[in-house]
């Protein structure tokens, strides 16, 4: 089977300078160990690089959109040749100026191929800028921080909301200052299918989408700044300021980085659909897969299939996670002899999913290991 969402898309541009999802609850859910092989949807690299620090046997990422593959391999030659503090200058966590990013970029550029190092010699403006910025996702949350937040609150009401407060106050500082008519209004406007579709992803990205996608973040992004807390959210608090200010994701902090320099050696990537990868692997190879929400860009029939190839694939007892936005996708019940839900786990993770605007958190658990009856490739 060839890959569903490659032929309705553009994939020769950064869709994601940053990884989305919460490689806190991953790590969690996937339970990861010495000697597992993993299996990983490389996006910009961070949660990729978040497993090595579990020190697996082997990581193998994979995207089928070679500027992901680009942002990845940066990101390893950054672990490679920078300091923590440089890394996030680098990433744009952290201030720098543009020349001092560009002057870290060349560190790293020997360790690059010769493909990655000529599509970031190209883009040395986007690294002046920090490489974190330079996604497509990424440039449409800016502006609507540039743009529409201001046309809302000020800089004193946006600095107040990312202090760190119990859940009470940030229940009342949502309600009395935050969650006004003009919030309301311009954020479901901004968010929007029709505008999210073009600016921040791509409008093929919601074929199966059917519930209203601008009330489901309004509302996760209410769960965000009153359940969740705000001062230890590096997701929202790059949102809300295009920084990290008090919290980082998993791949980014101090104790981590160590650990994810040391397993380097471990990981390989390889640019190609995960359709094509699965269709020469052997039986009962990984153990863990981490398969952010790619299932939400194909119909139900190629999502069965594509489980059907992951289980193949899979050892007994292998774990998948994976993310839903506004498409279900999760084990059919017909395939229940095949995999088994951990709903209770994935329910409770999802509680803490600092990376709130996903609808639901899959983990499930492969039972079967050897040859399904699947469909026939082509």
């Amino acid at each position: 089977m060839h890959s569903e969402i490659k032929a309705k898309a553009n994939f020769s541009e950064i869709r994601y300078a940053q990884c989305w999802e919460d490689a806190d609850i991953l790590l969690k859910a996937l339970n990861i160990q010495p000697g597992h092989t993993c299996l990983s949807i490389a996006s910009a690299g961070d949660n990729t690089l978040a497993m090595l620090s579990c020190t697996p046997k082997k990581v193998i990422a994979i995207d089928l959109n070679p500027a992901q593959i680009a942002c990845l391999e940066l990101r390893v030659a950054a672990y490679r040749e920078l300091t923590h503090p440089q890394l996030l200058m680098l990433i744009g966590s952290a201030l720098a100026d543009a020349t001092d990013r560009i002057d870290l970029y060349y560190r790293c550029r020997p360790q690059l191929s010769p493909v990655t190092r000529n599509f970031w010699d190209e883009r040395i403006a986007v690294i002046a800028q920090g490489i974190g910025k330079a996604g497509k996702f990424e440039r449409y949350l800016a502006l609507f921080r540039k743009k529409i937040l201001p046309f809302i609150h000020n800089n004193d009401t946006v600095t107040s909301l990312l202090k760190d407060k119990t859940e009470t106050q940030r229940q009342v500082f949502y309600s009395q200052h935050w969650n006004n008519w003009q919030w309301r209004l311009l954020f479901r406007i901004f968010f929007s299918q029709f505008i999210l579709g073009r600016f921040g992803r791509d409008p093929s990205f919601f074929d199966y989408v059917q519930d209203n996608i601008a009330e489901h973040l309004l509302q996760r992004t209410g769960y965000a700044i009153t359940t969740l807390n705000p001062a230890e959210n590096p997701y929202f608090q790059w949102i809300a300021t295009e920084q990290h200010l008090t919290a980082l994701p998993y791949a980014l902090r101090l104790e981590n980085f160590e650990k994810i320099r040391s397993n380097l050696d471990r990981l390989e990537w390889h640019c190609i659909a995960l359709e094509d990868y699965l269709y020469n692997v052997n039986l009962n190879t990984f153990d863990c897969y981490n398969l952010s929400n790619i299932f939400e860009y194909v119909s139900s029939e190629n999502y069965r299939y594509l489980l059907k190839e992951l289980i193949n694939a899979g050892r007994s007892g292998a774990r998948l996670a994976y993310w839903n936005l506004l498409v279900k996708r999760s084990r059919p019940e017909d395939m229940k002899n095949l995999l088994h839900s951990l709903g209770s786990t994935a329910k409770r993770l999802y509680q803490e999913d600092k990376a709130f605007f996903y609808s639901a958190f899959v983990v499930e658990e492969i039972i079967h290991s050897g040859k399904t009856n699947c469909c026939e490739k082509s």
